[in-house]
Protein backbone atom coordinates (compact mmCIF):
# COMPACT_ATOMS: atom_id res chain seq x y z
CA UNK A 1 0.00 0.00 0.00
CA UNK A 2 2.79 2.42 0.87
CA UNK A 3 4.41 1.87 -2.53
CA UNK A 4 1.08 2.52 -4.29
CA UNK A 5 0.58 5.87 -2.56
CA UNK A 6 4.13 6.94 -3.36
CA UNK A 7 3.12 6.91 -7.03
CA UNK A 8 0.17 9.22 -6.38
CA UNK A 9 1.63 12.39 -8.00
CA UNK A 10 2.43 10.47 -11.18
CA UNK A 11 -1.00 8.82 -11.18
CA UNK A 12 -2.71 12.17 -10.79
CA UNK A 13 -0.77 13.50 -13.74
CA UNK A 14 -1.83 10.49 -15.84
CA UNK A 15 -5.47 10.96 -14.80
CA UNK A 16 -5.31 14.63 -15.70
CA UNK A 17 -3.81 13.93 -19.12
CA UNK A 18 -6.31 11.17 -19.90
CA UNK A 19 -9.32 13.14 -18.78
CA UNK A 20 -8.20 16.38 -20.37
CA UNK A 21 -7.63 14.50 -23.60
CA UNK A 22 -11.20 13.24 -23.48
CA UNK A 23 -12.37 16.68 -22.45
CA UNK A 24 -10.62 18.66 -25.18
CA UNK A 25 -13.31 20.23 -27.32
CA UNK A 26 -13.21 22.30 -30.46
CA UNK A 27 -16.19 24.54 -30.98
CA UNK A 28 -17.03 24.34 -34.66
CA UNK A 29 -19.16 26.89 -36.47
CA UNK A 30 -22.63 25.50 -37.12
CA UNK A 31 -26.29 26.36 -37.27
CA UNK A 32 -26.46 25.99 -33.49
CA UNK A 33 -24.25 28.85 -32.33
CA UNK A 34 -24.08 29.97 -28.73
CA UNK A 35 -25.12 33.45 -29.86
CA UNK A 36 -28.45 32.29 -31.29
CA UNK A 37 -31.38 34.46 -30.31
CA UNK A 38 -32.98 32.19 -27.64
CA UNK A 39 -29.73 31.81 -25.78
CA UNK A 40 -29.23 35.53 -25.30
CA UNK A 41 -32.45 35.79 -23.34
CA UNK A 42 -33.66 34.44 -20.02
CA UNK A 43 -35.29 31.14 -21.11
CA UNK A 44 -37.88 31.40 -18.34
CA UNK A 45 -39.03 34.80 -19.57
CA UNK A 46 -39.85 33.35 -22.99
CA UNK A 47 -42.57 31.03 -21.71
CA UNK A 48 -46.06 31.70 -20.44
CA UNK A 49 -47.21 29.33 -17.70
CA UNK A 50 -50.75 28.11 -18.23
CA UNK A 51 -53.13 25.39 -17.06
CA UNK A 52 -55.20 23.06 -19.18
CA UNK A 53 -58.44 21.56 -17.88
CA UNK A 54 -57.58 17.89 -18.19
CA UNK A 55 -59.72 14.76 -17.79
CA UNK A 56 -58.91 12.77 -14.66
CA UNK A 57 -59.63 9.31 -16.07
CA UNK A 58 -59.58 8.91 -19.84
CA UNK A 59 -60.60 5.26 -19.77
CA UNK A 60 -63.52 5.00 -17.35
CA UNK A 61 -66.65 7.06 -17.87
CA UNK A 62 -68.19 6.20 -14.51
CA UNK A 63 -65.55 6.16 -11.80
CA UNK A 64 -65.03 9.92 -11.44
CA UNK A 65 -67.93 11.37 -13.40
CA UNK A 66 -65.67 12.92 -16.05
CA UNK A 67 -63.85 14.88 -13.36
CA UNK A 68 -60.97 17.16 -14.30
CA UNK A 69 -57.74 18.55 -12.90
CA UNK A 70 -55.54 21.54 -13.91
CA UNK A 71 -52.53 20.34 -15.90
CA UNK A 72 -49.70 22.83 -16.16
CA UNK A 73 -47.96 23.63 -19.42
CA UNK A 74 -45.52 26.22 -20.73
CA UNK A 75 -45.92 27.82 -24.13
CA UNK A 76 -44.14 30.31 -26.38
CA UNK A 77 -45.29 31.46 -29.80
CA UNK A 78 -42.71 34.20 -30.38
CA UNK A 79 -40.95 32.18 -33.10
CA UNK A 80 -44.07 30.61 -34.58
CA UNK A 81 -45.34 31.21 -38.08
CA UNK A 82 -48.96 31.17 -37.00
CA UNK A 83 -51.22 28.66 -38.64
CA UNK A 84 -48.52 26.86 -40.61
CA UNK A 85 -45.37 26.49 -38.55
CA UNK A 86 -44.89 23.17 -36.75
CA UNK A 87 -45.63 22.53 -33.10
CA UNK A 88 -42.79 21.23 -30.94
CA UNK A 89 -44.35 19.48 -27.96
CA UNK A 90 -42.13 18.35 -25.10
CA UNK A 91 -43.56 15.28 -23.37
CA UNK A 92 -42.88 16.14 -19.76
CA UNK A 93 -41.38 13.52 -17.50
CA UNK A 94 -40.75 12.80 -13.83
CA UNK A 95 -40.41 16.30 -12.40
CA UNK A 96 -41.34 19.96 -12.44
CA UNK A 97 -41.82 21.03 -16.06
CA UNK A 98 -39.73 24.15 -15.56
CA UNK A 99 -36.68 21.97 -14.87
CA UNK A 100 -36.98 20.43 -18.32
CA UNK A 101 -37.86 23.65 -20.14
CA UNK A 102 -34.81 25.41 -18.69
CA UNK A 103 -32.51 22.52 -19.59
CA UNK A 104 -33.74 21.77 -23.12
CA UNK A 105 -32.62 24.86 -24.98
CA UNK A 106 -32.20 22.96 -28.25
CA UNK A 107 -35.99 22.91 -28.55
CA UNK A 108 -36.05 26.72 -28.66
CA UNK A 109 -33.12 26.82 -31.07
CA UNK A 110 -35.00 24.45 -33.32
CA UNK A 111 -38.12 26.62 -33.02
CA UNK A 112 -36.17 29.65 -34.24
CA UNK A 113 -34.92 27.79 -37.30
CA UNK A 114 -38.26 26.16 -38.16
CA UNK A 115 -40.72 28.87 -37.03
CA UNK A 116 -42.36 26.58 -34.50
CA UNK A 117 -44.76 26.91 -31.60
CA UNK A 118 -43.23 25.38 -28.46
CA UNK A 119 -45.16 23.66 -25.68
CA UNK A 120 -43.71 21.94 -22.61
CA UNK A 121 -46.41 19.83 -20.94
CA UNK A 122 -46.13 18.70 -17.33
CA UNK A 123 -46.72 15.02 -16.57
CA UNK A 124 -49.67 14.23 -14.29
CA UNK A 125 -48.68 13.72 -10.63
CA UNK A 126 -45.50 15.78 -11.02
CA UNK A 127 -44.70 19.41 -10.29
CA UNK A 128 -47.97 21.29 -9.85
CA UNK A 129 -50.06 18.90 -11.96
CA UNK A 130 -51.44 16.96 -9.01
CA UNK A 131 -54.88 15.50 -9.84
CA UNK A 132 -55.91 15.29 -6.17
CA UNK A 133 -53.70 17.98 -4.67
CA UNK A 134 -51.81 16.90 -1.55
CA UNK A 135 -53.89 13.72 -1.47
CA UNK A 136 -52.68 12.58 -4.89
CA UNK A 137 -50.48 9.84 -3.43
CA UNK A 138 -53.10 8.28 -1.20
CA UNK A 139 -54.26 4.86 -2.33
CA UNK A 140 -56.37 4.58 -4.50
CA UNK A 141 -55.94 8.17 -5.79
CA UNK A 142 -52.47 7.34 -7.09
CA UNK A 143 -53.95 4.63 -9.32
CA UNK A 144 -54.52 7.14 -12.13
CA UNK A 145 -50.76 7.56 -12.49
CA UNK A 146 -50.04 5.45 -15.57
CA UNK A 147 -48.20 5.86 -18.85
CA UNK A 148 -51.51 5.37 -20.69
CA UNK A 149 -53.19 8.21 -18.81
CA UNK A 150 -50.21 10.52 -19.36
CA UNK A 151 -50.16 9.86 -23.10
CA UNK A 152 -53.90 10.45 -23.30
CA UNK A 153 -53.37 13.75 -21.45
CA UNK A 154 -50.89 14.83 -24.11
CA UNK A 155 -53.10 13.67 -26.98
CA UNK A 156 -56.09 15.60 -25.64
CA UNK A 157 -54.01 18.70 -24.87
CA UNK A 158 -52.45 18.76 -28.36
CA UNK A 159 -55.83 18.30 -30.05
CA UNK A 160 -57.59 20.99 -28.03
CA UNK A 161 -54.78 23.54 -28.16
CA UNK A 162 -54.53 23.13 -31.93
CA UNK A 163 -58.22 24.02 -32.18
CA UNK A 164 -57.86 26.94 -29.80
CA UNK A 165 -54.85 28.32 -31.66
CA UNK A 166 -56.29 27.62 -35.12
CA UNK A 167 -53.38 25.32 -35.81
CA UNK A 168 -55.25 22.21 -36.93
CA UNK A 169 -53.01 21.79 -39.98
CA UNK A 170 -49.72 22.29 -38.15
CA UNK A 171 -47.55 19.15 -37.89
CA UNK A 172 -46.67 18.10 -34.34
CA UNK A 173 -43.22 16.85 -33.37
CA UNK A 174 -42.86 15.44 -29.86
CA UNK A 175 -39.55 15.65 -28.06
CA UNK A 176 -38.37 14.34 -24.72
CA UNK A 177 -35.39 13.19 -22.72
CA UNK A 178 -35.00 10.06 -20.60
CA UNK A 179 -38.48 8.96 -19.45
CA UNK A 180 -39.81 11.92 -21.44
CA UNK A 181 -38.04 10.45 -24.47
CA UNK A 182 -39.77 7.14 -23.84
CA UNK A 183 -43.09 8.99 -23.82
CA UNK A 184 -42.21 10.63 -27.14
CA UNK A 185 -41.65 7.19 -28.67
CA UNK A 186 -44.93 5.96 -27.21
CA UNK A 187 -46.82 9.01 -28.49
CA UNK A 188 -45.67 8.33 -32.04
CA UNK A 189 -46.55 4.63 -31.67
CA UNK A 190 -49.90 5.16 -29.96
CA UNK A 191 -51.11 8.37 -31.62
CA UNK A 192 -49.56 8.56 -35.13
CA UNK A 193 -52.69 10.42 -36.24
CA UNK A 194 -51.73 13.27 -33.89
CA UNK A 195 -47.93 13.11 -33.87
CA UNK A 196 -45.85 13.41 -37.06
CA UNK A 197 -42.51 12.43 -35.55
CA UNK A 198 -40.56 12.02 -32.32
CA UNK A 199 -37.11 12.87 -31.00
CA UNK A 200 -36.36 10.52 -28.11
CA UNK A 201 -33.14 11.52 -26.37
CA UNK A 202 -31.58 9.04 -23.94
CA UNK A 203 -34.77 6.97 -23.87
CA UNK A 204 -34.13 3.55 -22.24
CA UNK A 205 -37.18 1.89 -23.75
CA UNK A 206 -35.65 -1.59 -23.55
CA UNK A 207 -34.17 -1.75 -20.04
CA UNK A 208 -37.23 -0.15 -18.45
CA UNK A 209 -39.42 -2.74 -20.15
CA UNK A 210 -37.53 -5.52 -18.38
CA UNK A 211 -35.58 -6.47 -21.49
CA UNK A 212 -32.08 -5.57 -20.37
CA UNK A 213 -29.27 -7.08 -18.36
CA UNK A 214 -29.67 -6.33 -14.64
CA UNK A 215 -25.94 -5.62 -14.33
CA UNK A 216 -25.75 -3.24 -17.30
CA UNK A 217 -26.51 0.06 -15.62
CA UNK A 218 -23.93 0.05 -12.83
CA UNK A 219 -21.41 -1.62 -15.13
CA UNK A 220 -21.77 1.37 -17.45
CA UNK A 221 -21.52 3.86 -14.58
CA UNK A 222 -18.27 2.15 -13.61
CA UNK A 223 -17.03 2.27 -17.21
CA UNK A 224 -17.29 6.08 -17.22
CA UNK A 225 -14.86 6.30 -14.32
CA UNK A 226 -12.63 3.53 -15.64
CA UNK A 227 -12.38 5.26 -19.02
CA UNK A 228 -11.28 8.39 -17.25
CA UNK A 229 -8.75 6.40 -15.24
CA UNK A 230 -8.54 2.71 -14.25
CA UNK A 231 -6.85 3.85 -11.05
CA UNK A 232 -9.92 5.92 -10.21
CA UNK A 233 -12.19 2.90 -10.53
CA UNK A 234 -9.84 0.83 -8.37
CA UNK A 235 -9.75 3.52 -5.72
CA UNK A 236 -13.55 3.70 -5.52
CA UNK A 237 -13.77 -0.09 -5.26
CA UNK A 238 -11.12 -0.10 -2.50
CA UNK A 239 -13.06 2.52 -0.55
CA UNK A 240 -16.27 0.50 -0.66
CA UNK A 241 -14.37 -2.63 0.39
CA UNK A 242 -12.85 -0.80 3.35
CA UNK A 243 -16.32 0.40 4.32
CA UNK A 244 -17.54 -3.20 4.20
CA UNK A 245 -14.69 -4.29 6.46
CA UNK A 246 -15.54 -1.62 9.04
CA UNK A 247 -19.20 -2.62 8.88
CA UNK A 248 -18.33 -6.27 9.47
CA UNK A 249 -16.29 -5.19 12.50
CA UNK A 250 -19.28 -3.06 13.62
CA UNK A 251 -16.99 -0.04 13.85
CA UNK A 252 -19.96 2.28 13.47
CA UNK A 253 -18.25 5.21 15.17
CA UNK A 254 -15.40 4.97 12.68
CA UNK A 255 -17.86 4.93 9.78
CA UNK A 256 -19.68 7.98 11.13
CA UNK A 257 -16.42 9.87 11.46
CA UNK A 258 -15.11 8.86 8.04
CA UNK A 259 -18.26 9.96 6.21
CA UNK A 260 -19.28 12.91 8.42
CA UNK A 261 -22.66 11.37 9.17
CA UNK A 262 -25.10 13.25 11.40
CA UNK A 263 -26.00 10.06 13.26
CA UNK A 264 -23.95 7.02 14.13
CA UNK A 265 -25.13 4.01 12.11
CA UNK A 266 -26.19 1.12 14.27
CA UNK A 267 -27.35 -1.70 12.02
CA UNK A 268 -26.90 -3.44 8.69
CA UNK A 269 -29.93 -1.44 7.51
CA UNK A 270 -28.03 1.82 8.08
CA UNK A 271 -25.00 0.47 6.21
CA UNK A 272 -27.24 -0.55 3.30
CA UNK A 273 -28.66 2.98 3.26
CA UNK A 274 -25.13 4.43 3.29
CA UNK A 275 -24.10 2.23 0.37
CA UNK A 276 -27.15 3.37 -1.61
CA UNK A 277 -26.45 7.00 -0.74
CA UNK A 278 -22.86 6.70 -1.96
CA UNK A 279 -23.67 4.71 -5.11
CA UNK A 280 -26.38 7.20 -6.08
CA UNK A 281 -23.82 10.01 -6.18
CA UNK A 282 -21.75 8.16 -8.78
CA UNK A 283 -24.90 7.54 -10.81
CA UNK A 284 -25.61 11.27 -10.98
CA UNK A 285 -21.98 12.14 -11.74
CA UNK A 286 -22.02 9.77 -14.71
CA UNK A 287 -25.40 10.90 -16.03
CA UNK A 288 -24.53 14.60 -15.73
CA UNK A 289 -21.02 14.36 -17.18
CA UNK A 290 -21.47 17.51 -19.24
CA UNK A 291 -18.53 19.58 -20.55
CA UNK A 292 -19.64 22.67 -18.61
CA UNK A 293 -21.11 23.54 -15.23
CA UNK A 294 -24.82 22.70 -14.83
CA UNK A 295 -27.57 22.83 -12.21
CA UNK A 296 -29.89 20.16 -13.61
CA UNK A 297 -30.86 17.52 -11.01
CA UNK A 298 -27.83 18.64 -8.98
CA UNK A 299 -25.27 21.43 -9.19
CA UNK A 300 -22.35 19.95 -11.07
CA UNK A 301 -18.94 21.25 -12.18
CA UNK A 302 -17.77 20.85 -15.75
CA UNK A 303 -16.67 17.26 -16.46
CA UNK A 304 -17.85 15.98 -13.07
CA UNK A 305 -16.46 12.47 -13.64
CA UNK A 306 -13.00 13.96 -14.13
CA UNK A 307 -13.43 16.11 -11.02
CA UNK A 308 -14.63 13.09 -9.06
CA UNK A 309 -11.61 11.03 -10.09
CA UNK A 310 -9.23 13.82 -9.14
CA UNK A 311 -10.97 14.09 -5.76
CA UNK A 312 -10.73 10.33 -5.17
CA UNK A 313 -7.01 10.33 -5.93
CA UNK A 314 -6.19 13.57 -4.12
CA UNK A 315 -7.27 12.16 -0.78
CA UNK A 316 -4.75 10.74 1.66
CA UNK A 317 -7.23 8.08 2.84
CA UNK A 318 -9.78 6.25 0.69
CA UNK A 319 -12.84 6.70 2.91
CA UNK A 320 -12.41 10.43 3.36
CA UNK A 321 -11.72 10.66 -0.38
CA UNK A 322 -14.96 8.82 -1.06
CA UNK A 323 -16.78 11.20 1.28
CA UNK A 324 -15.37 14.24 -0.51
CA UNK A 325 -16.20 12.75 -3.90
CA UNK A 326 -19.88 12.23 -3.13
CA UNK A 327 -19.84 15.74 -1.66
CA UNK A 328 -19.58 17.00 -5.24
CA UNK A 329 -23.22 15.88 -5.56
CA UNK A 330 -24.62 16.23 -2.06
CA UNK A 331 -22.74 19.25 -0.75
CA UNK A 332 -21.81 21.44 -3.70
CA UNK A 333 -22.72 24.56 -1.70
CA UNK A 334 -20.91 23.44 1.44
CA UNK A 335 -24.05 23.92 3.52
CA UNK A 336 -24.06 20.45 5.09
CA UNK A 337 -21.84 20.11 8.15
CA UNK A 338 -22.87 16.46 8.21
CA UNK A 339 -24.89 14.05 6.08
CA UNK A 340 -28.35 12.86 7.09
CA UNK A 341 -28.53 9.62 5.14
CA UNK A 342 -32.28 9.19 5.23
CA UNK A 343 -33.20 12.73 4.20
CA UNK A 344 -30.66 13.16 1.39
CA UNK A 345 -31.34 9.79 -0.24
CA UNK A 346 -34.52 7.72 -0.27
CA UNK A 347 -34.37 4.08 -1.29
CA UNK A 348 -37.18 3.14 -3.65
CA UNK A 349 -38.21 0.81 -6.48
CA UNK A 350 -35.72 2.51 -8.81
CA UNK A 351 -32.16 1.50 -7.80
CA UNK A 352 -30.81 4.53 -9.68
CA UNK A 353 -32.75 6.85 -7.37
CA UNK A 354 -36.20 8.45 -7.18
CA UNK A 355 -35.25 11.87 -5.86
CA UNK A 356 -37.08 13.58 -3.01
CA UNK A 357 -40.54 14.95 -2.21
CA UNK A 358 -43.81 14.35 -4.05
CA UNK A 359 -42.00 13.76 -7.34
CA UNK A 360 -40.17 10.84 -5.73
CA UNK A 361 -43.47 9.31 -4.61
CA UNK A 362 -44.77 9.46 -8.16
CA UNK A 363 -41.68 7.88 -9.71
CA UNK A 364 -41.54 5.21 -7.02
CA UNK A 365 -45.14 4.28 -7.83
CA UNK A 366 -44.37 4.11 -11.55
CA UNK A 367 -41.31 1.98 -10.84
CA UNK A 368 -43.66 -0.36 -8.97
CA UNK A 369 -46.13 -0.63 -11.83
CA UNK A 370 -45.20 -0.17 -15.49
CA UNK A 371 -41.53 0.86 -15.33
CA UNK A 372 -39.31 -2.16 -14.58
CA UNK A 373 -35.81 -1.45 -13.26
CA UNK A 374 -34.28 -4.43 -11.48
CA UNK A 375 -30.75 -3.03 -11.72
CA UNK A 376 -28.15 -4.26 -9.25
CA UNK A 377 -24.46 -3.89 -8.47
CA UNK A 378 -22.22 -6.89 -7.76
CA UNK A 379 -18.63 -5.64 -7.18
CA UNK A 380 -17.47 -7.93 -10.00
CA UNK A 381 -18.50 -6.16 -13.20
CA UNK A 382 -18.78 -2.84 -11.36
CA UNK A 383 -16.97 -0.94 -8.59
CA UNK A 384 -19.88 -0.87 -6.14
CA UNK A 385 -20.78 -3.13 -3.21
CA UNK A 386 -23.06 -6.08 -3.94
CA UNK A 387 -26.60 -4.69 -3.77
CA UNK A 388 -29.07 -7.13 -5.34
CA UNK A 389 -32.52 -6.00 -6.44
CA UNK A 390 -34.39 -8.96 -7.84
CA UNK A 391 -37.90 -9.23 -9.21
CA UNK A 392 -39.02 -10.87 -5.97
CA UNK A 393 -37.48 -8.04 -3.91
CA UNK A 394 -39.27 -5.51 -6.11
CA UNK A 395 -42.51 -7.43 -5.74
CA UNK A 396 -42.24 -7.51 -1.94
CA UNK A 397 -41.39 -3.81 -1.69
CA UNK A 398 -44.15 -2.67 -4.03
CA UNK A 399 -46.81 -4.76 -2.34
CA UNK A 400 -45.84 -3.28 1.01
CA UNK A 401 -45.43 0.32 -0.17
CA UNK A 402 -48.20 0.71 -2.73
CA UNK A 403 -50.37 -2.42 -2.41
CA UNK A 404 -49.80 -3.31 -6.06
CA UNK A 405 -49.16 -6.65 -7.73
CA UNK A 406 -46.52 -6.55 -10.45
CA UNK A 407 -47.35 -7.26 -14.09
CA UNK A 408 -43.97 -8.05 -15.66
CA UNK A 409 -43.74 -7.31 -19.38
CA UNK A 410 -46.72 -4.95 -19.57
CA UNK A 411 -44.70 -2.02 -20.95
CA UNK A 412 -43.29 -4.27 -23.65
CA UNK A 413 -46.78 -5.53 -24.51
CA UNK A 414 -48.23 -2.03 -24.66
CA UNK A 415 -45.45 -0.24 -26.51
CA UNK A 416 -43.73 -3.00 -28.50
CA UNK A 417 -40.31 -3.21 -26.83
CA UNK A 418 -37.79 -3.66 -29.65
CA UNK A 419 -40.41 -4.83 -32.18
CA UNK A 420 -40.68 -1.37 -33.73
CA UNK A 421 -40.32 -2.23 -37.41
CA UNK A 422 -43.81 -0.99 -38.30
CA UNK A 423 -43.25 2.37 -36.60
CA UNK A 424 -41.74 5.39 -38.36
CA UNK A 425 -40.33 8.89 -37.89
CA UNK A 426 -38.52 8.36 -34.60
CA UNK A 427 -35.00 9.49 -33.69
CA UNK A 428 -33.28 7.58 -30.88
CA UNK A 429 -30.30 9.60 -29.65
CA UNK A 430 -27.90 8.33 -27.00
CA UNK A 431 -24.58 9.46 -25.58
CA UNK A 432 -21.79 6.99 -24.96
CA UNK A 433 -21.11 8.57 -21.54
CA UNK A 434 -24.68 7.97 -20.41
CA UNK A 435 -25.27 4.80 -18.33
CA UNK A 436 -28.85 4.73 -19.66
CA UNK A 437 -27.71 4.54 -23.29
CA UNK A 438 -27.33 0.77 -23.59
CA UNK A 439 -30.88 0.34 -22.33
CA UNK A 440 -32.13 2.08 -25.45
CA UNK A 441 -31.98 1.75 -29.24
CA UNK A 442 -28.37 2.04 -30.44
CA UNK A 443 -28.77 0.89 -34.08
CA UNK A 444 -31.08 2.29 -36.73
CA UNK A 445 -34.01 -0.03 -37.39
CA UNK A 446 -35.11 1.44 -40.74
CA UNK A 447 -34.79 4.56 -42.88
CA UNK A 448 -37.20 6.37 -40.56
CA UNK A 449 -36.21 4.78 -37.23
CA UNK A 450 -32.86 6.47 -36.81
CA UNK A 451 -30.30 5.86 -34.06
CA UNK A 452 -27.85 8.68 -33.40
CA UNK A 453 -24.93 7.86 -31.11
CA UNK A 454 -22.97 10.70 -29.52
CA UNK A 455 -19.50 9.52 -28.44
CA UNK A 456 -18.90 12.39 -26.01
CA UNK A 457 -22.49 12.82 -24.86
CA UNK A 458 -23.91 12.38 -21.36
CA UNK A 459 -27.62 12.10 -20.50
CA UNK A 460 -29.60 13.81 -23.32
CA UNK A 461 -26.87 16.39 -23.92
CA UNK A 462 -28.31 17.00 -27.39
CA UNK A 463 -31.48 18.51 -25.90
CA UNK A 464 -29.51 21.10 -23.97
CA UNK A 465 -28.83 24.58 -25.35
CA UNK A 466 -25.77 25.03 -27.52
CA UNK A 467 -22.62 25.88 -25.62
CA UNK A 468 -19.07 26.77 -26.72
CA UNK A 469 -17.83 23.71 -24.82
CA UNK A 470 -20.03 21.32 -26.82
CA UNK A 471 -18.13 18.46 -28.48
CA UNK A 472 -18.35 18.20 -32.25
CA UNK A 473 -20.29 14.96 -31.89
CA UNK A 474 -23.28 16.66 -30.24
CA UNK A 475 -23.20 19.56 -32.70
CA UNK A 476 -23.40 17.08 -35.57
CA UNK A 477 -26.15 15.14 -33.80
CA UNK A 478 -28.28 18.27 -33.45
CA UNK A 479 -27.74 19.11 -37.11
CA UNK A 480 -28.90 15.65 -38.13
CA UNK A 481 -31.91 15.83 -35.81
CA UNK A 482 -32.89 19.24 -37.17
CA UNK A 483 -32.62 18.02 -40.76
CA UNK A 484 -34.76 14.95 -40.14
CA UNK A 485 -37.42 16.91 -38.28
CA UNK A 486 -37.55 19.50 -41.06
CA UNK A 487 -38.09 16.68 -43.59
CA UNK A 488 -40.92 15.21 -41.53
CA UNK A 489 -42.58 18.58 -41.20
CA UNK A 490 -42.22 19.28 -44.92
CA UNK A 491 -43.75 15.92 -45.87
CA UNK A 492 -46.63 16.33 -43.42
CA UNK A 493 -47.30 19.86 -44.62
CA UNK A 494 -47.40 18.73 -48.27
CA UNK A 495 -50.07 16.20 -47.36
CA UNK A 496 -52.13 18.77 -45.44
CA UNK A 497 -51.99 22.07 -47.29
Amino acid sequence: MAGWWSLLPLLLLVVSVLCEGAAARSFSTSTWKHSRDPLRRDPKAQFKEKYFTQILDHFNYNSLGNGTYPQRYLITDQYWKKGSGPIFFYTGNEGDIWDFALNSGFVLELAVEQAALVIFAEHRYYGKSLPFGDESFIIPNVGLLTVEQALADYAVMITELKKELRAEKCPVIVLGGSYGGMLSVYMRVRYPNIVTGALAASAPILSTAGMGDSGQFFRDVTADFENCSPVCKDSVRSAFQKLQTLAQQEDYAGIQSAFSLCKTPSSSKDIHQLNGFLRNAFTLLAMMDYPYKTSFMSVMPAFPVKVACETMLNGTEVLSALRDTVGIVYNSTGEHACYDLYSLYVECADPTGCGLGFNSYAWDYQACTEIEMCFESNNVTDMFPPMPFTESMREEYCARRWAVVLRPGWLKTQYWGDALSTASNIIFSNGDLDPWANGGIRKSLSDSLIAINIPEGAHHLDLRASNPADPDSVIKARQTEAKLIAQWVKTAREKTF
